[in-house]
């Protein structure tokens, strides 16, 4: 099986939601986080997306000062040059924007035009094709650029190795550079009662979920609505979704061949993360096998069995729960 496109849900993202009113409007307001410090409560990065008629959709704060920046929006709009804005403790917005600790953050609200839609596309469709990205942003002038990965070098590059955008000093002027990792995507084994729980977490969280099972009798539309499903063979179904360094593999189908096919083919790539349902004394002797496979013990370190972290869960929504906060861990480099 060549490796494989599968139909996702409607992309709701910001960026989508933009280039899609852009269908409707001559221009909308898209506003990022550039930059954080203190408590601020969405990471840098974070959108939101204004429309003329003042629909929204995103956050740049949880709901704490999205009013104040939907205002500014519609006089930017009416303006048409970017502005950056300040929110932090010394403002009479302290309150609203979460930041009673002490915090601060810097938001840029820029126009988007119908001649702006070829921009928003290539951002899209790196997304599709899991390339990573930078998108650099004037702050005086507005002017983009985009930066993929394989024509990258030095801050650039850097900037695509740590994942970490943020504002940087350029001869010309500071800039506000976001990267765009391809978004964690969780390969499920098994379409079992844990995996329905796990997809829709997953997917709430704003990761991919797709599901590989053989069993047609366990993949169907009434258990998994719109998730993306292959009907395969675990070990031609990963091979076909190409594993990355962005995606984690999880093996719960409660079937040890099939459990073991795709614990070696996660094992053969650079995957994130690999984590397998079991009892100690199963994944022993899942391990006794994978050995006789021909892996080596660096190899098999990468599992993480039992899967989860250890918060005592029990039952498939529990464990499910605990699978997603260890996948969620590990991208964060949390306790690494």
């Amino acid at each position: 099986m060549n490796k494989v496109e599968l139909q996702r849900p409607a992309d709701s993202s910001p960026i989508s939601v933009a280039r899609n009113w852009l269908g409707t409007y001559d221009q909308t307001a898209l506003a990022t986080v550039v930059s954080t410090w203190g408590s601020a409560p969405v990471p840098v990065g974070g959108h939101l997306v204004v429309a003329p008629d003042g629909r929204f959709e995103g956050s740049v704060s949880g709901g704490c000062i999205e009013i104040d920046v939907i205002t500014e929006a519609a006089d930017i709009m009416r303006d048409g040059r970017p502005k950056l804005l300040e929110f932090g403790i010394a403002d009479e917005t302290a309150w609203r924007a979460g930041l009673p600790c002490g915090g601060t953050i810097k938001v840029l609200v820029e126009i988007l035009s119908k001649a702006d839609a070829p921009y928003l596309d290539s951002i899209l469709e790196a997304r599709r094709a899991r390339r990573p990205h930078v998108a650099a942003i004037d702050l005086q002038t507005g002017r983009r650029r985009i930066f993929e990965a394989e024509s990258a070098d030095g801050e650039i590059w850097e900037r695509i190795e740590t994942g970490e955008s943020g504002i940087l000093g350029f001869d010309e002027g500071d800039a506000f550079l976001q990267v765009r990792l391809p978004t964690v995507r969780v390969v499920i084994a098994g379409a079992t009662h844990i995996t329905q729980v796990l997809t829709s977490l997953a997917e709430q969280i704003g990761y991919d979920a797709v599901i590989v099972d053989p069993r047609t009798a366990f993949v169907s539309v009434d258990r998994f609505g719109d998730t993306p499903t292959l009907t395969a063979w675990v070990e031609e179904g990963l091979a076909a979704l190409g594993l990355d360094s962005r995606t984690a593999v999880v093996a719960v189908t409660h079937a040890t061949h099939l459990d073991d096919d795709a614990l070696a083919t996660a094992l053969r790539s650079d995957c994130l993360y690999i984590g397998a349902l079991g009892s100690k004394k199963t994944h022993a002797k899942r391990l006794e096998r994978l050995r006789a496979a021909g892996f080596s013990d660096s190899d098999l370190e990468r599992i993480h069995a039992p899967i989860g972290l250890a918060i005592g869960a029990k039952g498939p929504a529990e464990i499910a729960l605990s699978i997603l906060a260890e996948i969620v861990q590990v991208t964060r480099r949390a306790g690494v």
